[in-house]
């Protein structure tokens, strides 16, 4: 009874965003556990091939045949990173990442770097390959299946966190000029969570309390990445306009606004997995 009233005092957007989840996790779940590492491999490839190719409307790019072009390029890098030790690119990707964080604190100023076309459309690269190369590199590790769904529950943990604790207490604005709805209070809120995280982890896991600060570093620091993630896309979109990245999953917008997080947070924590390792 008390879901059922809960159900009926949610807006329209919120209950497409539930049924959405409904669906989609266990999916994704399925296809996390199941799958040959060649099969998620691929299957991941595409999925970024399909965030690549809103990275285009991100871009400002238009004209069809160049889109095509711009999904035949980032298929030809995805494939090149077969060749590339990961270590490397999640090092880089740190260091884009760092950059971004300079781009969102001196926003609006950075836009006029920005709009070159060409730097945004590096930008979706170095933003989606080093993604996805993480998400494999996770994923081959012993226990990886394990390793991978946890990075994804931090992150859709501490997004929710911050979206219920910025609802109920969120004052001070933390980026007013590119994501008006984000608050300090909800940022502080994610933090939070990533800490009982970690003691959720030395809980299902007792070995891991001899590296107890590594661990609550590595949580703490990958929600902060994908918090900037999130942030740096919020950015783009704002500059052309755009409220969604595109219209893939009802009432959360398009694949990009889903991944927003991952983008940044995955390296991170690869980079993290591969120095516990």
């Amino acid at each position: 009874m008390i879901l059922l009233r809960l159900y009926k005092h949610m807006t329209n957007q919120f209950k497409k965003r539930i049924l959405t989840a409904t669906i989609w996790i266990p999916l994704f779940l399925f296809l996390l556990f199941y799958l040959s590492s060649i099969q998620f491999l691929i299957f991941t490839a595409f999925i970024t091939l399909i965030g690549a190719w809103e990275w285009t409307r991100l871009s400002g790019i238009s004209n069809l045949f160049w889109r095509y072009a711009y999904l035949a390029l980032m298929g030809y890098v995805l494939f090149s990173m077969l060749f590339v030790f990961a270590p490397i690119v999640f090092f880089l990707a740190f260091v884009v990442w760092l950059f971004a964080i300079i781009l969102i604190l001196r926003y609006p100023t950075s836009s006029l770097l920005s709009k070159n076309l060409v730097w945004r459309g590096s930008m979706g690269i170095v933003v989606l390959v080093p993604c996805w190369v993480a998400i494999n590199f996770i994923r081959n590790q012993p226990q990886g299946v394990y390793l991978l769904l946890a990075l994804f529950l931090l992150i859709w943990g501490a997004d929710s966190a911050a979206y219920f604790v910025g609802k109920k207490w969120g004052k001070t604005k933390l980026a007013p000029h590119i994501s008006p709805g984000k608050t300090r209070e909800g940022c502080i809120g994610a933090l939070i969570f990533s800490l009982c995280f970690a003691l959720l982890i030395f809980y299902f896991e007792p070995s891991l309390r001899q590296k107890w600060l590594g661990v609550i570093l590595l949580t703490f620091i990958t929600v902060i990445f994908s918090i900037v993630g999130d942030l740096f896309e919020s950015m783009l979109k704002r500059q052309v306009g755009l409220k969604d990245s595109g219209k893939l999953f009802p009432g959360h917008g398009g694949l990009l606004d889903r991944i927003d997080s991952l983008t940044a947070a995955a390296p991170i924590f690869a980079l993290g997995i591969g120095w516990f390792t």
